[in-house]
Parts: structure tokens; C-alpha cells; sequence
């Protein structure tokens, strides 16, 4: 799906900036296939397996449920499966948190 001119441009830029968090899981799943900080039509994935038609979210305490429920609605409908892990996992053990990843 092809997203907008400045989705684009704001997934660019959030690739230069990733939180510590989506490092440490970028880190250990980066030669399987995924992608970080991909546009998909309005919306910018964290990291996504397009193969698997697969979207993981790394969430923080920041995040809008409201929000994340429409994007997780949008995706659906469009065949995608959301999987969020939150924040503080990654930093309590990344390595269980990516084979998790790499098992789904």
C-alpha cells in the first residue's frame, strides 16, 4: 500500500530516531525479513513483515489507545496482524522478546 508523500518523509526521519526500545528489537530481527518505521497508507509501523502480513508495536506509555485502536482497525481490514509488546519488556529482556517475535 502505497502511503502519502509525507508519511513518507515522517517514517524517514522516525527510522533516524528510534527509541531505545525499538534499537534493542531492530537489533536482533533486522536480517528476517522486517521493516522498520514502515508507511502504511496514513500510518507508520514500528516494525513489519510484509510476507506475514504482520505489524509489531512497540508501545510506550505515550501511546493513545483511542488511536491505536482505529490504526489497528485500519490494518485489519486490510489483512494485517497487529501485535503490540509493551516498552518495558524490551528493556527487561530483549532477547525474549524478539524470539517471541521471530516465533510468531
Amino acid at each position: 500500500m502505497r502511503a502519502p508523500v509525507l508519511t513518507q518523509k515522517r517514517a524517514r526521519s522516525l527510522r533516524r530516531t528510534m527509541s531505545l526500545p525499538e534499537v534493542l528489537i531492530w537489533q536482533r530481527i533486522r536480517d528476517h525479513g522486517f521493516r522498520r518505521q514502515h508507511p502504511f497508507g496514513a500510518f507508520i509501523l514500528d516494525f513489519y513483515l510484509a510476507r506475514d502480513r504482520l505489524c509489531i508495536e512497540i508501545d510506550g506509555q505515550q501511546h493513545d489507545l483511542a488511536y491505536d485502536n482505529r490504526r489497528d482497525a485500519y490494518l485489519a481490514e486490510r489483512g494485517v496482524r497487529t501485535i503490540r509488546i509493551a516498552a518495558l519488556s524490551v528493556l527487561a529482556d530483549p532477547d525474549a522478546v524478539a524470539e517471541y517475535i521471530l516465533s510468531l
